[in-house]
């Protein structure tokens, strides 16, 4: 053989493609090998993208579940505390003795529930005699000369109350006016 012919027989050897029998074979089946195992691969990563997708959205759900009953049940709490409450008033409606004293003393029983009942509920009272006037806290009805300091509450008409650092309803109050 002359070795220009030898080259050129290495040469098509050495090419991609060329039918150099078990080369060529082998070749071809690492690159099927390859492409199973990527696919599998791609497949194992659907798969699992899928689950992910399917946790997301049952956790969702089960939040929106939370929020809900938590919603509808919210007052729950607030009213097993005014319970005893209704109870002690039907108890006054329905005792007929008529004794004053006995009713008086049972409705402030009464009252010491309900008050125990809102402050167990974080519902808190605004008794603000002596305090600056705050617009957000209290409702001015009017302004009377007073010894104290101008736009000072002088006096509560109607208790204001709190819920969780929350106005539920602002104190009626009169302010002493500018000297």
């Amino acid at each position: 053989m002359q070795p220009a012919e030898a080259q050129r027989k290495d040469a098509a050897a050495a090419q991609p493609g060329a039918d150099n029998g078990q080369f060529g074979e082998a070749h071809a089946a690492a690159e099927a090998n390859a492409l199973e195992q990527a696919q599998a691969k791609i497949a194992e990563l659907q798969e699992s993208f899928l689950r992910a997708c399917a946790e997301t959205e049952n956790v969702r759900r089960r939040a929106q579940d939370d929020v809900a009953k938590a919603h509808k049940f919210a007052i729950e709490s607030f009213a097993e505390h005014l319970l005893p409450v209704v109870d002690s008033l039907e108890a006054a409606l329905a005792d007929n003795a008529g004794d004053l004293a006995k009713v008086r003393e049972g409705v402030e029983l009464t009252l010491r529930q309900l008050s125990s009942a809102l402050e167990k509920g974080r519902v808190v009272q605004i008794n603000p005699i002596g305090e600056k006037f705050d617009p957000h806290r209290h409702q001015a009805i009017s302004m009377v000369p007073a010894e104290q300091e101008a736009n000072t509450v002088v006096s509560v008409l109607q208790k204001g109350y709190v819920i969780a650092d929350r106005v539920l309803r602002p104190a009626l109050v009169t302010v002493a006016a500018p000297k």
